[in-house]
């Protein structure tokens, strides 16, 4: 699935005001996917999982960055994850299920946060963006 041109301006032109808030929306992101789907913080045993923990805001960061990293590199999402696609598929060995479930968090997030922006066609895009790097994430489970 390749993201249309229309797609790509979307989700680049929103990632300049994401990125202003990344490490909070990171951690957010994070704190809604422990409270809604508490089954994904077995991998997270040795993390205080407390809201705004400073563990949550660093791997929220991480996780925006990630983020980032596909956003820059959006004609080459596979190129710019797949060293974290091996780490976690060959070392952490996370449930690649809980790539879609973070991906669904981050949306719910930009959502909230940008409001104005997030318009149908904005949803769509980031939906299907989302999608791709979750499918990248999974590749080498495959």
């Amino acid at each position: 699935m390749s993201l249309t041109k229309a797609e790509r301006t979307i989700i680049i032109t929103m990632w300049g005001k994401i990125s202003t808030q990344a490490d909070s929306i990171g951690t957010e992101a994070l704190e809604r996917l422990f409270a809604s789907y508490p089954q994904t913080k077995t991998y997270f045993p040795h993390f205080d999982l407390h809201p705004g923990s400073a563990q949550l805001r660093t791997h929220g960061s991480k996780v925006v960055a990630a983020v980032g990293d596909a956003v820059k590199s959006v004609d080459n999402i596979a190129g710019a994850l797949s060293k974290l696609s091996e780490l976690h598929a060959y070392i952490l060995r996370v449930d690649p299920v809980n790539f879609k479930l973070l991906s669904h968090c981050l949306l719910v997030t930009v959502a909230t946060r940008f409001p104005a922006d997030f318009t149908a066609e904005a949803h769509a895009a980031w939906d299907k963006f989302l999608s791709v790097v979750s499918s990248v994430l999974t590749e080498k489970y495959r």
